[in-house]
Order: C-alpha cells, then structure tokens, then sequence
C-alpha cells in the first residue's frame, strides 16, 4: 500500500494575489488610469508631496535624533529643502535667460560649422538629390498656365497694380494688463509648489497615524508582523530616495563643474538637468549630453570642446553607475528592466514630463508595497526582479521543460554563494520532491518522467567535480519581511560562528566505507546520488548499489570498494511505499546485522509520512537504536560522524571529563 502524497509537496503554484473577476478587472484597471489621468492635476501634486517626504523622512529622524522637537524638525527640514529648490530654480531660470538671448548666436555657429563640414561631402550631395527628387515629384507649371495667368484685366489695360502696404499698430498695454502678463505665467508654478509643500509637512508630520489607517485598511491578522513590513518597507524606501537625489545632486555638480572647466556656456544649468536627467532610465544620460555638445560645437571653432564633452559625461557616468551606485544601495534597484522601460513609458504617456522624472519612484513604491500587501502581491511579481518561483519550483519547472542548460545555469548561480550540500537540500531535493508527487497523483505521464530524470542526471554530471569555495552557507531563500526576532533595523540577530567540521575517522573515507541504496521511488536513484556525491565532498567514501542488488538471492558482505562500515537508504517523500521500505532494511539488516543505518526522507515529507514509515518496520530494527531517520543531507552528514566507533569514544570521553569536578 503506498503512503499517503503530501499536499504541502505538491506543485501548485499559488497565484500572486492577482484580482480575479476577468472582465470586471479589465474594467477596473481602465477606470483606475482614467482616474489617474482626468486627476493628473491633483494627484501629480500629492505624489510629489509623497516622494519628497520619503527624502526628507531621515533628514527629520535624524533631527529628532538630535533631541529637536517634532514640529520644529519638520518646519526646519521643509524649509530648508524647499529653499534649495527655489534657489535652484531661480538660478536656472537666469541660466535659461542668459542662453535664449545667445542662442541665435549659437545656432548660426553651429550651421557655420556643419556647412563647413558638409561641404563637398556627402551631404550636400545628399541635399541635391533631394532637390533633383523634389523637382521630379512637384510638377511644373505648363507654359499655357503661365501665360495664360499673365493675362488679366490688368494686363489688358497695360497698367501694373502695386501692392498697398498695411500697419498693424497694437495699442499700449495698461498697467493691469502689463502686471497679468507677469504674474500669468508664475501663478501656476508658485501654487503647485505651496500645494506640495503643505503636503510635505502634513505627511510628515501624521506620519505614524497615516500608518494606522493603512493598516487598518488593508487588515491583518498578525499586527506585528504588518507593522514590521511597513516600517522596513517606508525605512528602505526612504533611504534609497535620499540616497539616490544625493548621488544624482553630486552628479550634477560634477557635470556643471566640469562643463565650466572645458568652457561650456551656462554650465550650472546643464548640470541641473544632468541630476535631473539621471532619474531617467537608459535615455537620461542621451539627453542631458545633447545640448552641452551642442553648444560645444558653437563656442569652439574645432572639436577639442565637443570631445572633451563626451569625455567628461562618459567618465562621470561609468564611475556613478558601476562603482558609487553599487557601493551605496546595491547593483540592482529592484526594478526588472523590461519594467523599467514600461514604467517609464506608462508614467510619460499619462503625466508628461514629470511622469518622466517620477517613473523610477513610482514603479518602486508600487513594487515595495506589492511586496507587503497580499492584495497587490501582482505588482511585484510583474515588476520586481525578484524570483516569481521558489527555487525548488524553478527547479522542477525546468527539468519538466527539459531546459538541462537553465537548470545548470541555476545551480551555478545558486553555488555562487552558497555549498553543494545546502543547494541539494534547500533546493533539488524539494524539487524532486514536487516531481514526485505529480508522478505519484498520475499528472506525469511515463516519458515525462524518463525527461525528468534524464535532466538531473545531466545535472548531476555536471556537479561531479564540484567544490565548495568554503563553508559559509548563504540562505537561499529570503521572506520580505524579518522573522520575530529580528532586531530593532530589520536585520535577523547574528548566528554564533559555525564550529569546525570534525575530520572523517580513519577507515571511513576507503571507498565503499558507506554504502548508500536508493529507493524504489521514481526519482530515488538521483536523490541518492546527491547523497553519495555530498558524503564524498564531506571526505567519506561513499558508493552506491543500485536497488535490483537487494533483490538477489546472494547476500551482500561487500560494497564494490571494500569494507560496509554504515548504510544510506535514500527516498524522496511520497515515492515510496512502506512495504518496499520494510522489504529494503530486513534485507540490509540480514546482510549487515550490525551496521548503522541512516534512511533518508528527502523533501517536504510530513510528519505523517515519517511515521507511517516508522510504523512499516519491525520493532525489534528500531530499538537496538542503530537506525536513524533524517531529512536533510546535513543531518545525515551528522549522524554517521556520531555513528563512527572514534567520534563515540571521543564524545564519551568529553562527557567524562566534563563530570569530573
């Protein structure tokens, strides 16, 4: 009778809290970007407000750090930011001023300088192809149309009629008019940043209890667990806006510095909107080093200025974007690049340039609050570059695509920071748990599985020879949020240094010393070859007997290297059935009486499934206290070092050294 399939192994795929509905979420995402559109000229506003207090959310806790009060910490914070931007704005408006009034200037040097350059060359003899095509599509006026348009009733009287000429005079404006054309144009502006100002302050200052109503909003059945991931979600966020306007305000500087340096005109605007520019994807870069070379082709008859220029961008941006950037929040902004791009384009579309400037932001706060809301978990797996499978799903959905290559590529990637013996628990082990149980429910047909199976074992073979570039072992799956007892910052409390790995007792690392045995299960042959091949990367000489040798008629004394000193029987959950298991240890046990033995559950087995398992062997096998039942390669690792004849006398010896007083 086969053992009871484990629900929790089997692998469905839990949507990512999309809506569901099917039309009526069509509709509702339309009506959500009409809102967003027909509202553009509140909301642009309110989100500004909403970004800046981000920013300035750790210019006030540091201030309140400092023992200042909390009103006046944000008055002092909003001040002075709101004094760097006028200032900022003022002086590009100057700057502005200053190259309007030059700008004919610089455009009849930079038609000068291009003349010169087309001249003789391929362009001008483009532009005469285009005049000559020109001249063939347009037709010409027939002799009879001209002629015939020179007769009139003018021409007939022989008198010529000249033109009258006429003056427009516009009258004087008044004072009123003079002073609405003034103001006009600066209402708009002034108001928007007063709108977005009092919005800072109030955001800042109910902070905690906008938190409370989000969270009341939402729901939650864990309070705590909620507030954490709000809290480390704001922090976060907050530290990374800060962080990238400082970057990007250096950047500017550098740029309008370097651009006063080559001889530049207006270099303090140019380097505005280079810091500007910066949080724009991809394209940012292209435009904010237009305009700066093309004023260097007008101000410098060679191209000395221009090269210098490109140069300087170049420079400025390689070391912003591969060594500051990663140095202060990472390489990756957690952003996939395909989203990137329609961010951007979606945030441009609907509110123009400043959709531009905020598609960054934006998108990211989309992401983070996907990432901590469950009602809009869609929002991350469509736009975070975080993993949309677990790795054991990846790892099954590969090998059931019959991709070896991506599925050699994920463990190379995985291998990266972490060892074999921990890839093979957290990851391939569970995986050939999830195939398991589909082949055990009928969801896999015969040829699917040989697919299966010959995929890992192609991975196998390709992780041979693998070793380990040292013990530390990086988790391979991380949550959002921190466990309970994570520290104050949302950092998990510091584990106590791992204790060396005890040395493999003499005899045991002869070949053949273990002797490891796969179950009957479809997939139980590739989990006990991740076993023997991390029993060998431990220092053990594992070999493995295939299962057809337990059912001959000769005893087994021998592995096929040498000397049985302990026995592995390895089983992926849900693969095997209790009477195969049972049939398997009295048949080891007949032939090695005396030996440890380590069985194997790999996978997400339940409880239940353990037990069952227990229960299927004789009682007279589980008390003589040599057969033990593990889970993870880890533990098996440990149980046979406690199993060998010098690790037992040594622990011995420790305990009576530690008794005597």
């Amino acid at each position: 009778m086969r053992l009871p399939e484990s629900s929790g192994a089997r692998a469905r795929i839990r949507a990512a809290g999309l809506p569901s509905g099917g039309t009526g979420t069509l509709y509702a995402i339309v009506a959500v970007v009409g809102i967003l559109y027909v509202t553009r000229e509140l909301l642009v506003p309110l989100v500004l407000a909403t970004l800046l207090a981000f920013v300035l959310a750790p210019v006030v806790r540091g201030l309140r750090h400092w023992r200042v009060p909390r009103i006046p910490a944000v008055l002092l914070t909003v001040f002075l930011a709101f004094g760097l931007l006028t200032t900022g704005g003022v002086v590009m408006g100057r700057q502005m001023a200053e190259l309007a009034t030059d700008l004919p200037r610089y455009q009849a040097a930079v038609m000068e300088k291009v003349g010169h350059l087309s001249s003789g060359g391929m362009v001008e003899r483009v532009s005469g192809l285009l005049q000559r095509l020109g001249e063939n599509v347009v037709p010409r006026p027939h002799a009879s149309t001209s002629s015939s348009a020179s007769t009139g009733p003018a021409a007939e009287a022989g008198t010529s009629v000249r033109p009258l000429p006429v003056e427009v005079h516009t009258p004087e404006p008044g004072t009123l008019e003079l002073i609405q054309s003034v103001i006009a144009p600066l209402v708009g502006p002034v108001a928007t940043t007063g709108i977005v100002a009092v919005f800072v302050v109030f955001l800042l200052l109910y902070r905690e209890d906008m938190r409370d109503r989000v969270i009341k909003l939402v729901g939650s059945g864990d309070l705590q667990r909620t507030t954490a991931a709000l809290d480390e979600a704001t922090t976060r966020l907050s530290r990374f806006f800060l962080a990238q306007v400082m970057l990007n305000a250096c950047f500017g500087a550098v740029i309008g510095l370097g651009l006063w340096a080559v001889g530049i005109p207006n270099p303090a605007l140019w380097g505005v909107l280079a810091g500007l520019m910066r949080f724009v994807p991809f394209v940012g870069v292209i435009i904010s080093v237009a305009f700066p070379a093309l004023l260097a082709l007008a101000v410098d008859p060679g191209w000395a200025t221009l090269l210098w220029t490109v140069a300087l961008f170049a420079v400025a941006e390689g070391l912003q974007a591969q060594a500051v950037e990663p140095l202060v929040y990472g390489h990756s902004t957690g952003l996939t690049p395909i989203a990137v791009l329609l961010a951007t384009a979606f945030w441009t579309w609907l509110w123009g340039p400043l959709g531009l400037l905020m598609a960054m932001p934006l998108t990211l706060c989309l992401v983070v609050l996907g990432r901590h809301v469950k009602q809009l978990e869609f929002l991350d797996v469509l736009l975070g570059d975080r993993e949309a499978l677990a790795p054991p799903e990846a790892f099954y959905q590969r090998a059931l695509a019959g991709d070896a290559d991506g599925l050699i590529e994920q463990a190379e990637l995985r291998l990266n920071g972490t060892s074999l013996r921990a890839y093979y628990d957290e990851v391939a082990l569970p995986g050939l748990a999830l195939a398991q149980a589909d082949a055990g429910r009928g969801a896999l047909s015969r040829r699917r599985v040989e697919w299966v199976r010959d995929k890992v074992d192609a991975l196998l073979e390709d992780l041979a020879d693998h070793e380990d570039a040292g013990e530390d072992e990086a988790p391979l799956m991380e949550g959002p949020v921190a466990p309970a007892g994570a520290t104050g910052d949302g950092r998990a409390p510091e584990a106590p240094p791992p204790a060396p790995p005890a040395s493999v007792p003499d005899g045991w690392e002869a070949p053949g010393s273990i002797l490891c045995v796969p179950g009957r299960g479809r997939f139980d042959g590739q989990a006990a070859c991740m076993l023997v091949q991390a029993l060998r990367q431990r220092g053990f000489g594992a070999g493995m007997l295939p299962n057809a040798a337990l059912r001959k008629p000769e005893p087994m004394t021998t592995a096929p290297g040498g000397t049985v000193r302990a026995l592995c029987l390895s089983v992926v959950a849900g693969g095997t059935s209790g009477a195969s298991l049972r049939y398997a240890v009295l048949r080891l046990r007949r032939d090695f009486p005396a030996l440890p033995l380590v069985i194997g559950i790999w996978g997400e087995a339940e409880a239940s499934q353990e037990q069952a398992l227990r229960d299927a062997l004789p009682p007279e096998i589980l008390g003589d206290g040599t057969v033990r039942f593990v889970r993870r390669l880890q533990d098996a690792l440990d149980t046979l070092l406690q199993a060998s004849p010098a690790t037992r006398s040594a622990t011995e010896a420790r305990e009576t050294q530690a008794a005597k007083p």
